[in-house]
Formats: C-alpha cells, structure tokens, sequence
C-alpha cells in the first residue's frame, strides 16, 4: 500500500489538491492517502468553507501553525512536520504551489530521505522580491518527480539542470476543480443576491503586500479603479490584509466616492467562480486566476510587472499591465469598447491533469 502524505497550507493549495485526492479514493486498495493542513491560513471560517465547497475530507492532521514572517512560519512548519513524517514514514510527499508549506515540508522530506513530488513544478516569474518565487525554485530543486502545467515550465526545469526524466507535464489540477465546480457555481444565486447580471460588472482581487501594503501603489490603482467604475459596476472582494490597510493608509475616503464600486466579504470557491464566470472582465494580482479566467475565456488584466503563467499571456486571455494607473484604465477601456484579447485552452487544461498525475505517480513506485 503506497502511504502518500498530501500537504496543504493555504487556500490556493485547497483547489489544487481537491481533485488529486478524489482520484487518489479511486484506488483504496493501493494508495493510502493522507491530508495534512499546516494552518498556514488560519481563518477557519474560510478554510472550512473552501473545503466544503470542493467537498475536501476533512484533514487527517492540522499543525495548526497560523501566521508570522515567512521565517517564523517556515521554521514552525518544519518543527511541527518533521515529527509527524517519522511517525508515518510515508512513501511519498505531495506538494502543490509555492506557498511556505510547500517549501517547508519539502526540505524536511528532502533531509529525511523521503520521496517529494510537487504539483504545478517550474512556473516562474524570474523575480526574487516574490518569496513565492524563492519557495517555487527550491522545492523544485528538492523533488524527486516535478508535475508541470504547461511546456515553458519543462523548459525551465531542464535550463536549471533538473533531469527530464524527473518532469511530467500533466496539465492543471486547478482547472480540473474549475471544470467540475463550474456547474455548481453556475446554481449559486450570488449574482442575483448583489443585483448583477451578466458581464455588467468587472471583478478585482487584490493581495499581494507589493500592491497593497505600498500606500503610493495602492493609491493608485485605487484612482485606476476610480475611473473605470464611471463605466462599469466593479465587485471587490475584499482579502482582509487589503481592508486593514485602506484604513490604515486612510484610503477608504476613496472608495466612498466610487458609487459603482462595491466591497464584499472574502468569498468561497463556488460563490467566487460564480462572479469570475460572468464578469466583463477580472483585474488581479493572483497567480491562479490568470488560469480560471483562461478557460472561462474571460479576459483578463494582471496589476503586476510580471507572471510566472505567461502561456496566459501567450494563448489565453491574460495581459500583463502592470501598475500604471493610466495603463490600466486604457485597457479596460479597450474592453468595454468591444476589443478584449482572445485565447484559448492550453494543451492538457482539460479536467484530467489529477488522472495523469496519480496513474504516473503509480507507475513510478509499482
């Protein structure tokens, strides 16, 4: 019986390891899954939420390790997995993503001698200021089996020395959840409950501490918001780092002089696909919607100066457009007057990556 010891962290693991455990149920009497949630988010309201949404089990083991630096948590993460992978002795660690869970329970497995394989291997934007680059490229360097979601991530791996034997290119666990979920969130009444109908409305996300804890960048893209709400209704959902520092930078004065802009509570996962499923458009500095608003075909501005998904750029809906308040007004603007960028589907984002992913994971350990 193959023991493989699943690890989660934060909410954007939640979507990626949903379908991979449900395959994994499909062979009960060969692998043994386990699901450990480190509590790298802590908001269990939310957390609970997400995973009921994607119908997750509950999680075998919770280290429970909330917030701190990106030090105090890596080195809490490592104290609190390190017991518990000699008590298991699992055959195999699945990471997935590149938040500090990922990297921390890589380098534990690593030094302990057990195998790590990590799910959604070689994206990168080439910028260290992101530590969730710093986290993409050394649990990279520390797997044993490297799962990409499209070629450019194989090309990295191999320019960095990683054997090709050691990458599979699968696809994207996460759009196995979307295309799933989809149908589901198509049920959700969160658009008939917020009075919005079909692509009346563009929805933004904003988290990032460069974006939001920068009062000068956060102010503008706040006077960017500012004029696109004169066109179009704008949702918000709001992170809860993002409404701590409109007060703090006091901001808010702002917002209240956008009458079509309008701040909601952090989402689930179905409520949220529903909105990003009808909107104009989305604008975000999140890596894994520049993916969902791919497949959805809808189109899609990204507030940074660069991505580690560029095939969304390459081939699907995403454009790059930076932080220039001026920039971005012009490209939604280009939007509303009918002329968003087209895409399409990347190879292998086809609602099976989970099934490649486990049927190799068993070839390589049978």
């Amino acid at each position: 019986m193959l023991r493989i010891l699943n690890v989660v962290g934060a909410r954007p693991n939640f979507m990626k390891i949903a379908p991979i455990l449900k395959e994994m149920a499909r062979y009960p009497d060969r692998i043994q899954p386990l699901l450990l949630n480190t509590g790298q988010h802590y908001d269990l309201e939310m957390v609970d939420l997400f995973f009921q949404d994607l119908d997750i089990p509950k999680p075998d083991l919770n280290l429970g390790v909330g917030s701190g630096t990106h030090a105090q948590q890596t080195a809490r993460i490592m104290m609190a997995f390190e017991p518990v992978c000699l008590e298991l002795s699992p055959h195999l660690i699945l990471v997935v993503g590149d938040v500090n869970s990922t990297l921390a329970c890589s380098l534990v497995a690593s030094k302990l001698g057990i195998k790590v394989a990590h799910i959604e291997s070689g994206l990168r934007s080439f910028d260290r200021s992101m530590p969730e680059e710093i986290n993409r490229e050394v649990t990279d360097l520390l797997s044993d089996y490297l799962f990409t979601t499209s070629p450019d991530a194989d090309e990295n791996l191999i320019k960095v020395g990683v054997p090709k034997e050691k990458i599979f290119f699968v696809g994207n666990v996460m759009i196995d959840s979307l295309l799933e979920q989809l149908p589901k969130a198509r049920q959700r009444t969160i658009l008939s409950r917020h009075n919005l109908q079909n692509t009346d409305y563009a929805l933004i996300t904003l988290h990032r501490p460069a974006n939001v804890d920068d009062s000068r960048i956060f102010a503008g893209l706040l006077d960017a918001f500012g004029a696109i709400q004169n066109r179009i209704k704008l949702i918000f959902p709001a992170h809860p780092r993002t409404l701590k520092n409109l007060e703090k930078f006091k901001l808010i004065e702002k917002i209240r002089q956008m009458p079509n802009f309008q701040i909601l509570p952090p989402l689930g996962y179905l409520d949220f696909l529903a909105l990003m499923d009808k909107a104009k458009f989305v604008m975000t500095d999140s890596g894994g919607l520049q993916e969902e608003t791919t497949v959805l075909g809808v189109p899609c501005l990204t507030l940074r100066e660069n991505t580690e998904r560029p095939i969304t750029i390459t081939a699907g809906t995403n454009l790059l457009v930076g932080l220039d308040p001026d920039k971005i007004v012009t490209e939604a603007v280009r939007i509303l007057d009918g002329k968003a960028k087209q895409g399409k589907v990347p190879p292998l984002w086809d609602g099976s990556a989970s099934e490649r992913i486990v049927q190799k994971i068993l070839d390589l350990f049978e």
